[in-house]
């Protein structure tokens, strides 16, 4: 319903055969490029606001270029690289551009080692220069960096201050040049031991060079950079002489897989990404394990290593809710169960009015999750037809029968998602009276005053485009009530694992339950949750405590659900509105191997994301009462 921002999509290419090979076989080296526009097409759902892409040539000469790059903003941003890309080929005739060993050593962009990346930024800096990949540049081949990452990590200030202390003078406080600078730092010194090893071995000149590609070992890299790392990340990177690694953080917070064989291996932030463009089976393709690193050298030859121990797993459920796409067949799978398990609820919603409910959805990712709430209702309905049945014993008839056979349960498409917010009108009113148009509905899809509707969406977050559109647009088909249910827990906590919403006051349950310490007179309550937080400002990440979870410990779920109803509620709106939302055990029973729920339960698995709840809070009730921020001074 509202679209959440998610950092980000990553995609990696390399081809484990001379160009010639993919030329012979395929009809073009192009094979590889043209896997990774697939990777990031199919991945286009992870990252709208800007995409770029690098390449390394293993065949280059000294004097030639041997890493290229393109990146570009926008929606748009895929389309506009792979042209870019396609320019230079422009300059060569035909038979150059099929002449795979030209192409090897001349062409830009005819490489053995793409990588890809797809940005929704969740920390506001936007520009080119956000975008990834990555570049550290130096005369070294060994020593050069190209990075990408899908990650957010919460101690910035404390990486910074890591690289800092060794004398490096960073350029920008942002979480992936940081990591480029200290990633940078460590292939430099892992370059030099290789350096002094082949000065000891009598080694001279581009012997030395050799001897540096031969043996540098990324694996020493990562384990020296990472141990400060605190976040939700998959972070991949190429050296300029054709080393690669991606890793996973320990947590297992952020998704990555990966497929080989003998002509390719490819790393991408989502499974169904690579089984379609590669079409092989699910079973094929391999998830990166907490904490591993996959390593390819310029050979071709792939490990994996455990670089960090693994702790306590925590893979994010919004992937699951949300994010990643529906194809996987196990996300398909949960996001029906996540549907099909609420039915108590809205029974009990609809005060159990089955026959005089229409079901429907919000468009589009709710969709599997509608397809489960349907399947819950119809085996609800199968049950009760059974009984009706039996009830009958010798009475038994035609008419009875037929009765009973013809009950349904009543889905119809409801809402359709008309047109896309332009962010070029930028004036208050204008932004609201379209969002109230964004979705449009079926007219005379219910009967006006006796049907319930039953809408299901994903997620209920900030809740403003249920008030200024969902719930105005559906009051005009005056049904009996509005039911809106949501296939995830309420949303109570910022992220700050790579989910757009790290604010407080962006959650409508936040408001609600503030809301609700005013309405029964718990302010003061609010207030000696801000003296906690503020007591442990001064605190080491690792000793810091959640107290924003006792904000919603005086009120059941149910409290914050009516009172958020109450909230959302459109001026001018009479009809009855519900909102249902999925319980964290529904959620981790649909979604058994995705436990990480901070955003619900507020159980964050990092001390940094601990520490930067309190510091939001902390912000927050400031920004509310400036007079104690004065009083403070």
């Amino acid at each position: 319903m509202e679209q959440l921002k998610h950092e980000c999509g990553v995609a990696m290419v390399r081809l484990l055969k001379p160009l010639s090979y993919y030329e012979a076989k395929y009809g073009t080296w192009m094979y590889g490029l043209n896997k990774l526009y697939l990777l990031m097409e199919k991945q286009h759902n992870r990252g709208q606001e800007g995409a770029g892409l690098a390449c390394v040539k293993m065949e280059a000469a000294p004097g030639e270029e041997f890493i290229f790059r393109e990146r570009g903003l926008g929606g748009g941003a895929i389309q506009e690289i792979f042209g870019n890309v396609q320019k230079n080929f422009a300059n060569y005739n035909a038979d150059d551009l099929h002449d795979a060993d030209f192409a090897a050593r001349y062409v830009p962009f005819a490489g053995e080692i793409y990588m890809g990346h797809l940005r929704y930024s969740t920390t506001g800096k936007r520009g080119l220069s956000y975008v990834h990949p990555f570049l550290r540049r130096n005369n070294w081949r060994a020593k050069n960096l190209c990075l990408c990452a899908n990650f957010n990590m919460t101690n910035v200030p404390e990486i910074f201050q890591e690289i800092a202390s060794k004398g490096q003078h960073p350029r920008m406080v942002s979480d992936t040049y940081i990591l480029l600078e200290q990633l940078g730092h460590r292939l430099d010194r892992e370059s030099e031991r290789c350096f002094v090893e082949a000065q000891q071995r009598g080694l001279e000149n581009t012997d030395i060079t050799e001897y540096i590609e031969e043996h540098i070992d990324l694996a020493n890299v990562l384990r020296l950079s990472s141990p400060v790392w605190d976040g939700g990340y998959v972070v991949c990177g190429i050296s300029g002489s054709g080393e690669l690694f991606s890793m996973r953080d320990p947590w297992g917070i952020r998704p990555a897989f990966w497929y080989k064989d003998d002509e390719i291996m490819v790393i991408a932030s989502e499974r169904p990404v690579i089984q379609t463009t590669l079409d092989v089976e699910a079973d094929e393709v391999h998830e990166l394990l907490p904490g591993q690193a996959i390593l390819m050298n310029r050979h071709g030859c792939m490990r994996t290593e455990q670089i960090l121990p693994a702790r306590k797993f925590a893979a994010c459920s919004f992937e699951r809710v949300y994010f990643s796409r529906g194809s996987d067949k196990d996300i398909y799978r949960e996001r029906k169960e996540l549907g099909r398990t609420l039915l108590a609820p809205i029974m009990r919603a609809i005060n159990s009015e089955v026959d005089n409910t229409v079901f429907s959805y919000i468009p589009n990712t709710a969709e599997a999750a509608y397809y489960g709430m349907l399947q819950g209702f119809n085996e609800y309905l199968n049950d009760a037809k059974a009984r009706e049945i039996a009830a009958l014993g010798s009475n038994v008839n035609s008419e009875s029968l037929h009765r009973i056979l013809s009950r349904r349960i009543r889905s119809e498409k409801v809402a359709w998602k008309d047109i896309k917010m332009r962010t070029f009108i930028a004036e208050g009113n204008s932004r609201n009276d379209l969002a109230a148009h964004v979705y449009d509905i079926t007219y005379g899809s219910l009967r006006p005053g006796v049907d319930n509707l039953v809408v299901i969406d994903d997620s209920i977050v900030r809740g403003t485009t249920l008030r200024e559109s969902i719930i105005r647009i559906m009051d005009r088909l005056h049904p009996r009530r509005i039911v809106v249910v949501s296939s995830s827990p309420q949303v109570r906590y910022p992220d700050y694992y790579g989910i757009d919403m790290a604010q407080m006051d962006e959650f409508i349950a936040f408001r609600a339950a503030i809301a609700l310490h005013h309405d029964r007179g718990l302010s003061q309550r609010l207030h000696d949750i801000y003296l906690k937080c503020k007591e442990q400002e001064a605190l080491p990440k690792e000793q810091v405590q959640n107290y924003i979870r006792e904000i919603y410990e005086p009120f059941s779920s149910d409290e914050i659900s009516e009172k958020m109803a109450e909230m959302l509620r459109p001026d001018g709106v009479t009809t009855e509105i519900h909102l249902v939302f999925q319980s964290l055990e529904g959620l981790h029973k649909a979604c058994p191997h995705s436990p990480g729920d901070w955003y619900f339960s507020g159980h964050y698995p990092t001390p940094g994301g601990v520490m930067r709840v309190n510091q939001a809070y902390i912000d927050w009730y400031e920004a509310e009462h400036p007079e104690v921020k004065v009083s403070q001074a």
